[in-house]
């Protein structure tokens, strides 16, 4: 039996959300020469998040800061458009700007939060909804802990993890198959976690819907 105690609430919180601040930061713009050599530093360990870690952090020792920003336009900007849509409008509709976005932009005002000044990216871009639930764990965006759920549930869950898959397997990628490969770890993790939290609280939830 291991001694090492189980990391709090708190704990688990502050690591969530370096992790959505990271992979907001790395999904709206590209890393400058300061941040590849932070990232260049990670550490991880056996599990598939650290795994995840010590291969971004092998990309970031090995490649520069140009090749890294020619990967990002290639990928996201692009001559017309990039390789990528990190949207949720295009995930869910197949275009951009839809109804997903008019969902969203419903539940963000609900919860009193508004788009910030000079952010040229819409709401459902993949890196703003990160830079929330990032606001979210830090507690820096105050909500019911069912809201912070619900917004997850609805507008992240349902597509996130697809895009970062895109992204690992994207043509133009190689630092960024990495950052792929991390935030589609991350959010299976986050959806587990969302499901353990639903079996928990109704735990005839798996039961319910299934014939007599």
């Amino acid at each position: 039996m291991s001694s090492q105690p189980y990391p709090s609430t708190a704990e688990i919180d502050r690591a969530r959300s370096r992790e959505y601040s990271l992979l907001s930061t790395l999904l709206l713009r590209s890393p400058d020469a300061r941040l590849l050599g932070q990232l260049a530093t990670l550490e991880g360990d056996t599990t598939p998040i650290g795994m995840a870690h010590q291969s971004l952090a092998e990309a970031a020792s090995r490649l520069d800061v140009e090749r890294v920003g020619r990967e990002y336009f290639d990928l996201f900007v692009g001559v017309g458009r990039g390789e990528l849509l990190p949207y949720a409008s295009f995930y869910l509709s197949g275009s951009l700007h839809g109804a997903p976005l008019a969902a969203l932009r419903h539940t963000l005002h609900a919860l009193g939060i508004e788009r910030v000044a000079g952010m040229n990216e819409p709401e459902d871009h993949a890196g703003v909804l990160c830079e929330i639930m990032a606001g979210f764990a830090s507690g820096a965006i105050v909500a019911a802990p069912e809201e912070r759920e619900k917004l997850f549930a609805e507008h992240i869950a349902p597509w996130m993890a697809r895009m970062f898959s895109d992204l690992e397997l994207a043509a133009s990628a190689d630092f960024y198959a990495r950052v792929g490969a991390l935030g589609r770890c991350f959010i299976d993790i986050e959806v587990e976690s969302l499901l353990f939290l639903e079996r928990t609280t109704d735990p005839f939830g798996d039961f319910r819907d299934r014939p007599a």
